[in-house]
């Protein structure tokens, strides 16, 4: 069977609301623009992305559990569920697929809760505070870390 070349794009709650909700933290680009930001991205490399936003955990977690079966990774912004799921974590951890975390806004300059997400400790990329464009960077760093 051949190797999949797809990414799992994950968008945790609120992110739908990219573009409206609070732009002085999160810019002016919408949804469609990181989705469109992170296909590109991935094709540079011949890799195509499923993407999926909601606001409910157990869909995410859905998603996540399919990916095993398709994606070579997974290019996460858990949003506020960073901060409080553990068992986004565990189905992170219950696939083995390599994990990039996106944060749009410095987490670390916010409010003391943000600084903590259970998700840092299980992906391999790191990129926070560097706007949409940091999820391009993390497509890239994580496509580089696979060796694809």
């Amino acid at each position: 069977m051949p190797t999949p070349r797809r990414l799992l794009l994950v968008n945790g709650p609120n992110l739908n609301l990219l573009g409206i909700r609070e732009p002085d933290v999160y810019g002016h680009d919408t949804l469609a623009d990181v989705v469109s930001l992170v296909e590109r991205t991935a094709a540079e490399s011949g890799v195509e992305v499923r993407a999926v936003q909601s606001n409910h955990e157990g869909v995410l977690i859905d998603a996540i559990h399919e990916a095993r079966t398709d994606c070579v990774g997974i290019v996460i912004n858990p949003g506020g569920l960073s901060h409080t799921s553990v068992v986004l974590r565990d189905a992170l951890t219950g696939v083995a697929l390599p994990v990039a975390e996106v944060h749009i806004s410095d987490v670390y300059a916010r409010e003391s809760f943000r600084h903590h997400s259970y998700v840092t400790d299980v992906a391999v990329v790191h990129v926070t505070g560097k706007g949409v464009a940091g999820y391009a960077e993390a497509v890239r760093l994580l496509l580089d870390t696979i060796g694809t």
